[in-house]
């Protein structure tokens, strides 16, 4: 089930180099890229990204893809509030922008040109002075069953020990299964996984997309659908950050922009601003285009699984920003609101911070 990887780069200090191999080639050939200059030059561009290995498989793919056009690319390892808080379930640390705040003030500053993030880390509203200059084409939105020994979630015993730390999977498992024994699970994907195999959960929940981007799908029994899991806004797009108004920045980057992702992460996001939630509460959305029309499918949880409102609605691709607001007020009139009123209440996630 993997799938080929750029090269793991060579860190020298806070800077990384990526060199190219075959996946760079076969990656110019499918955007059929050419060499973009300005005023007849290649451009140096510098990528500000966390340190992660996911992440830094992120800052190396958009390189890849940039030096294709010719273009010389430096990555900066920059350490965010979020990497740094490694013993607390990130819901309840509420810390608006916390895998990007600092990544965005190395931009302001100049250091960095554009950021590339995991577009469900990227707050609904951005700060003043940036912008998304492109969405890229999406991988695989969503969830994986991870286990040594089970085939799906179904198949869990009684009692079962699950890892995740993100609220919106909690709720959704307590609601097809009660009985599972959910607990926290941080840290980057090798640690998730070494703590299955250590045999510390039977099961954990991790995004797809991570997994197939860093190929390790050993341990994945089962891409949970949909309609059973809903998908986090922005799963598995990446949204690449630059300073708000920088023309000759967003030119470059427009190759790497992709409609059909655009407009389906913007509907996704709309939904999740207009209930006033970020990334880690219980909250689910999933854009997809169905027969000619963007889907979207949505959800409200409370995260011991004892309430869960859906909402299933089409609309067109020009109007995926109101797709996602009319959603978002459904769910809240229905008692979305109550819910999370309830989960910031009982202290299970922090509410929004201004």
């Amino acid at each position: 089930m993997g799938t080929p990887v750029p090269a793991v780069p060579r860190i020298s200090g806070k800077k990384a180099e990526f060199r190219r191999n075959g996946a760079v080639k076969a990656n110019a050939a499918k955007h059929k890229m050419t060499p973009s200059t300005h005023k007849g030059n290649p451009v140096k561009l510098r990528i500000g990204s966390r340190g992660s290995q996911l992440a830094l498989w992120q800052a190396n793919h958009i390189s890849a893809l940039l030096r294709a056009r010719g273009h010389e690319v430096e990555i900066e390892i920059i350490h965010t509030t979020g990497d740094k808080i490694t013993d607390v379930a990130l819901a309840k640390v509420g810390t608006k922008g916390m895998f990007t705040k600092e990544i965005e003030e190395a931009l302001a500053a100049g250091r960095v040109d554009l950021a590339v993030h995991s577009l469900k880390d990227l707050p609904t509203e951005l700060p003043p002075g940036f912008e998304i200059a492109a969405i890229t084409e999406r991988q695989d939105p969503r969830d994986a069953f991870c286990s040594r020994n089970f085939s799906s979630f179904q198949e869990l015993p009684h009692g079962a020990r699950v890892g995740t730390s993100s609220l919106r999977r909690q709720a959704q498992l307590k609601a097809v299964r009660p009985d599972l024994d959910i607990h926290p699970l941080r840290g980057n994907v090798d640690t998730r996984l070494r703590k299955l195999e250590h045999g510390e959960y039977d099961a954990i929940i991790l995004a797809s997309a991570g997994l197939k981007r860093l190929g390790k799908t050993e341990l994945v029994k089962q891409i949970i659908p949909a309609e059973i899991m809903c998908p986090a806004a922005g799963q598995g797009a990446l949204g690449i950050e630059i300073r708000d108004g920088n023309v000759q920045t967003r030119g470059l980057l427009s190759f790497l922009d992709n409609p059909d992702a655009r407009a389906a992460t913007t509907c996704e996001r709309a939904l999740l601003n207009s209930l006033g939630g970020g990334c880690q509460v219980p909250i689910g959305a999933f854009a997809e285009m169905r027969d000619g029309k963007l889907h979207l499918e949505s959800i409200v949880a409370d995260p011991d699984g004892s309430k869960l409102l859906r909402d299933s609605r089409d609309g067109t691709i020009e109007d995926a920003e109101k797709l996602g607001n009319a959603a978002g007020a459904s769910l809240l009139s229905r008692g979305g609101d109550e819910i999370l009123e309830a989960v910031y209440g009982r202290g299970l996630a922090v509410p929004p911070q201004p």
